[in-house]
């Protein structure tokens, strides 16, 4: 739930998922699957919370509403778009499929929700509406998500530290990867190139070497947020009485979890083996999130189909919102080669004086700047911050929000906004670093930093606990790439469109990227 939320396959994977689920019963169910979700659909539109005193966009009658949930299925950043111009800052609701979703923007209304209490508006209860969280990855995991302050806390603390496996897996990653010969063009699916990157990357640092990188982890982790978000929607047919026996008998979750445990049981059992033969402190002991997550109070007589799938949610949570923010910088950077040379003038200075480090990274303020502008510009949604009401809600200009009603923030159209940021729908990817220059605020303007018009983190105390480690995977993947590659688009193409699926906007899942060793 913190990185925020993936490919066109992803896309066609959720519209599909309806079906697939009702396939999965076999000729007289499959009809009675169908024709009871068409009625559990209806049931579910009639108790939605009352929320008449607050504008609509789109239509409000029950056929009407359910028309426009369909076309908020398709073109939710155009319909947010509309309403965030023709509400000026003030509240208005969009139909969803299954629910009413009221829309925020501006600053008092991004701090009412940052500071409410989880008892007021949840994230956490949010989550589970959209992706059925609880029965995906059981209610140990979702009632005690340990692993996110040890993210917020180990993950953090240890990014100094940890920084030169990061930068061995980008290195020896691209290397394998793209698997480019002397001096010639290749070109690469990007998403998918970069998609291994991350998972490499990412998992050097969750579970170490060498499962890091077994090829067949790799595909498991890039299939389980499928698995999960698929199974969210099938789920969310149903009644929530049954929601287990769904979650059991028609998603492809619990085959995943086992296949994880597979991999990753021996490793579990080796290192409780070492603890009890050495003691917790063993020499050589892994530093890494899985053995953060066995020194826990809690991990430590976790099962290994619990801390599996605390990994894999990790993973979930990371793998496909940090290749989608890469991808879309790397279009960016393909479609824009004029940047290529003040960002590996930058890279190189920094790293001939101060060579590879956490400490380096910091210093590329070029490099951040280009990630931010990149995620100001196409976000991996166009909403953020969305919260469920557990109990009425009166926002700062007196708007009563019911229990029950799924609340967020319009964070594209925000970032679009030419009162927020001069021509704001201009690529200007030295913008941030121009603004640290003008006041010589580091922090203020860094990519990692949250204000009420930058949410691509989200805000206030919920914002996403791992940004300070994907910023550093993504800074150094893209030093990495400046340095030892040139890059361009295909002959005659142009940067790849963005495609959109509800509120999540991916880069082009099957584009390529051409790729040659750089001349030095």
């Amino acid at each position: 739930m913190v990185w925020a939320n993936s490919t066109l396959k992803l896309m066609q994977h959720q519209v599909r998922a309806i079906s697939d689920g009702i396939q999965g019963a076999s000729g007289l169910a499959g009809i009675a699957v169908a024709a009871f979700a068409v009625a559990f659909v209806a049931a579910k539109l009639s108790k939605r919370p009352n929320l008449d005193a607050i504008p609509t966009v789109g239509s409000s009658t029950w056929l009407g509403s359910w028309l426009a949930g369909i076309q908020f299925f398709t073109k939710a950043t155009d319909v947010i778009q509309e309403g965030y111009e023709k509400h000026k800052g003030m509240p208005f609701k969009v139909a969803g499929m299954y629910r009413w979703n009221v829309v925020l923007s501006g600053h008092p209304f991004v701090e009412d929700v940052s500071k409410a209490s989880e008892d007021e508006l949840s994230l956490p209860e949010a989550a589970n509406e959209d992706f059925k969280v609880a029965y995906m990855v059981g209610h140990d995991v979702y009632h005690n998500p340990y692993q996110i302050p040890i993210m917020r806390s180990q993950l953090v603390r240890n990014l100094g530290i940890l920084y030169p496996d990061i930068r061995d897996e980008v290195v020896t990653a691209f290397e394998e990867t793209l698997d480019l010969r002397g001096n010639e063009w290749k070109s690469v699916p990007a998403f998918e190139t970069v998609q291994k990157v991350v998972c490499r990357t990412s998992n050097r640092i969750f579970v170490g070497l060498p499962l890091c990188r077994n090829p067949d982890w790799i595909d498991l982790n890039a299939r389980f947020a499928l698995d999960v978000i698929k199974g969210g929607l099938i789920i969310a047919l149903f009644p929530k009485v049954l929601a287990p026996l769904v979650a059991r008998f028609m998603t492809s979750v619990p085959g995943s979890t086992r296949r994880g445990m597979k991999l990753l049981g021996p490793m579990i059992e080796e290192r409780r083996k070492h603890i009890e033969e050495y003691g917790k402190d063993w020499a050589d002991k892994p530093n890494d999130f899985l053995t953060w997550l066995m020194d826990h109070p809690d991990g430590s007589q976790g099962s290994v189909k619990e801390l599996t799938l605390r990994i894999l949610t990790l993973n979930f949570a990371a793998l496909h919102t940090t290749s989608i923010s890469f991808t879309q910088a790397l279009y960016n950077l393909a479609a824009n080669p004029q940047y290529m040379d003040p960002l590996r003038e930058e890279v190189e200075a920094i790293v001939e004086t101060v060579g590879w480090s956490k400490g380096a990274i910091a210093k590329m303020r070029k490099l951040d700047s280009f990630l931010k502008e990149s995620q100001r510009m196409v976000g991996i949604s166009c909403v953020s911050m969305s919260r469920k009401v557990m109990k009425d809600f009166t926002l700062s200009d007196g708007t009563v929000l019911p229990k029950g009603t799924y609340v967020t923030v319009a964070s594209q159209a925000t970032s679009l906004d030419n009162g927020v940021y001069d021509n704001a729908d201009k690529f200007d990817p030295f913008r941030f670093a121009n603004m640290h220059d003008e006041d010589g605020d580091d922090a203020k303007h860094s990519f990692v930093s949250t204000n009420p018009d930058y949410l691509a983190f989200g805000h206030g105390r919920h914002a996403c606990p791992g940004r300070f480690f994907a910023a550093n995977e993504l800074k150094s993947m893209l030093a990495h790439i400046v340095l030892s590659y040139d890059i361009k688009l295909e002959e005659n193409a142009t940067r790849p469109r963005s495609l959109h699926m509800g509120v999540h906007i991916v880069p082009h899942p099957t584009a390529k990227v051409m790729f040659r060793k750089r001349a030095h």
